[in-house]
């Protein structure tokens, strides 16, 4: 067996070779924005969380994200509900999340409907608006020209929109959908939850939060009373702001719901009372029940009518 290391500004790729079988895992150190959720969710405890210490007059910077080669069992969890899209694990080449293929655990459910029929021509608004750069609007001619120049397409008429988005990477802040003009946006939430701001515990002039935010408007400081506040609109709940506040319980997260494909999984409940709220866990397993309740009654319907 080989055990695979390599890293650079951009990327961390860790891999494990046997005689048939090549797992690898891939960090986008650009897209990862140094949240909590892999570490948290990580069954071999081979995420590591790397806090930098501020220094007077310096801007608060992302944590890192460090996994372990020697620790890490390529299961794939943190591939599966990163809602960035920041890690891909691989078998020979491909990409294979082991845990979902074996439907222990769920993937995130990343759902964008766009009505291009309702976007004038030139409008870039849910470009500009994405924080994360991962909307691109281009318009096409009835010759198949494409033109990608917004104030020449503003010039031009019966032209087709084509809006392409990187929905792999799209933790659904929904800033777009907010940010059109025309509505013709859906973006359903991923993680549901609640993010508080104990202000008296807040230091004074302390922007560590909002600095290191991936989600622009998500947290802002007041111009009123030059307090820091949170537009929960716009939060994904990562839990980035949480992990990098000085002070203890200054702020505090909880995830109440989370969007995911069926799965039913003693491992996923699990995982789930360390990343979200008892409630979730509660509603899950009901939701589970009555799941089981009707396939039951579905099948003693079955029985009689044969």
């Amino acid at each position: 067996m080989q055990i695979i290391r390599e890293e650079n500004e951009e990327k961390l790729l860790i891999g494990r070779k046997h005689w048939v079988r090549h797992y690898s895992l891939e960090l986008d150190k650009k897209r990862c924005v140094g949240c909590e959720i892999c570490n948290i969710l990580c069954p071999r405890e081979a995420i590591e969380i790397k806090k930098y210490e501020k220094k007077d007059g310096e801007k608060a910077r992302k944590p890192e994200i460090n996994i372990d080669e020697q620790k890490c069992s390529y299961c794939g969890i943190c591939d599966a509900l990163c809602p960035f899209g920041a890690i891909h694990v691989m078998l020979n080449g491909e990409r294979y999340i082991t845990v979902v293929d074996k439907e222990s655990f769920p993937e995130l459910i990343r759902e964008i409907t766009i009505d291009t029929t309702k976007c004038p021509s030139g409008c870039i608004e849910c470009q500009e608006a994405c924080p994360l750069d991962l909307i691109k609007v281009t318009w096409q001619t009835k010759d198949g020209e494409k033109i990608e120049d917004a104030e020449k397409a503003k010039e031009m008429e019966n032209l087709k929109v084509n809006i392409e988005v990187l929905t792999d990477y799209c933790p659904a802040c929904r800033l777009c959908e907010f940010k059109c003009p025309e509505n013709a946006i859906t973006v359903k939430r991923i993680f549901y939850g609640k993010l508080t701001i104990n202000r008296e515990k807040c230091p004074e002039g302390c922007r560590d939060c909002v600095d290191v935010c991936p989600i622009e408007g998500a947290l802002y400081v007041s111009e009123k009373d030059g307090k820091v506040y949170v537009d929960e609109r716009f939060c994904v709940y990562c839990g980035v702001c949480k992990l990098v506040c000085p002070v203890e319980g200054a702020l505090e997260l909880k995830r109440i719901n989370i969007l995911h494909t069926p799965v039913r999984s003693g491992a996923w409940n699990k995982a789930l009372e360390k990343l979200a709220s008892p409630l979730e866990v509660s509603r899950e397993l009901k939701g589970k029940g009555l799941l089981k309740a009707r396939e039951s009654v579905e099948k003693r319907l079955a029985w009689r009518k044969a």
